[in-house]
């Protein structure tokens, strides 16, 4: 019993690392309708950020979100602004869908030209110790990281519900037109989605930086299964997103220590194709989205 407690608790923590990276992705995506192929490097970027903070100002590495959060918000409102919608009248979208993906070439060229392949470890400052609930052992930084993305979650969902842009934001992901014809400044909310998103993202690198070594590459370790995460909850459903992550923590946690580590990615996948044949929409797909948020 102990053990499989252990593993619920693995698996629990593990999800909310998941959530807390793929809750940006599904936002940018339920609203501006593009998948963002640089989100991987966003997560970096924000890393090693996080670790540039911490070393320079000798801060705790959580406090390095006054510094992280703005910047890549910033970042991604930008990226939106020059390198998106520029596209958005385009017919052919997949030319958006290869913008990103340039974007994400020329940041990671750009790591390995300012920091080399080696990787950034930031200050782990007390983040990796294990706080003991009953038979099961958790690290504080864990906890931290599952604690952050039910807040993160829960505010997006009072902000989609209850402000007066939340209501256009929500508009606008439900029918661009109509929101237009509304007074709704459709270009404007988009740069303000992508510019949530990335600060979701920059939110997820400052509590990812202290359990995980920044590396150029360290993008594509979290955003596989941050797609997955988003497809499997219903593309543009933030509720959605943050439940699939726990499946996905669950079954990784599961498989890991009953099948072995190789055939973990396969448990995983499988499932996941499993549930999507049985709910090709995913698993909030039809009845929670951006569009159609509840309080």
């Amino acid at each position: 019993m102990d053990t499989v407690l252990q593993l619920l608790a693995n698996g629990l923590m593990l999800g909310g690392l998941f959530a807390i990276v793929a809750i940006g992705l599904t936002l940018i995506f339920g609203i501006v309708k593009v998948v963002n192929f640089a989100y991987g490097e966003f997560l970096m970027a924000g890393m090693y950020l996080t670790f540039l903070v911490t070393g320079w100002l000798g801060l705790h590495p959580f406090a390095a979100v006054i510094v992280v959060v703005p910047a890549l918000f910033l970042f991604g409102a930008l990226t939106q602004r020059l390198v998106i919608q520029p596209l958005m009248s385009a017919r052919d979208d997949h030319i958006q869908i290869f913008a990103t993906v340039g974007l994400s070439t020329a940041l990671i060229n750009l790591a390995l030209l300012v920091f080399g392949a080696d990787i950034a470890t930031t200050p782990a400052s007390g983040l990796r110790t294990p706080v003991e609930i009953g038979p099961v052992r958790i690290l504080s930084g864990q906890i931290a990281i599952f604690a952050a993305a039910v807040l993160l979650v829960a505010g997006l969902q009072l902000f989609l519900s209850r402000t007066r842009t939340g209501h256009a934001i929500r508009a606008v992901a439900q029918n661009r037109a109509a929101a237009q014809l509304m007074g709704v400044n459709v270009d404007r909310i988009f740069i303000l989605a992508f510019g949530i998103g990335a600060a979701c993202v920059g939110v997820a690198a400052v509590l990812v930086a202290p359990l995980y070594p920044a590396s150029p590459t360290i993008g594509a370790y979290f955003v596989l299964t941050a797609f997955v995460v988003v497809v499997l909850g219903g593309l543009g459903s933030i509720t959605g997103a943050f439940v699939g992550a726990l499946v996905i923590g669950l079954i990784d946690s599961f498989a890991g220590f009953y099948l072995g580590s190789d055939l973990r990615e396969v448990a995983v996948f499988g499932m996941f194709l499993v549930i999507l044949i049985l709910r090709p929409a995913g698993l909030f797909g039809r009845r929670l989205t951006l569009s159609h948020v509840s309080p």
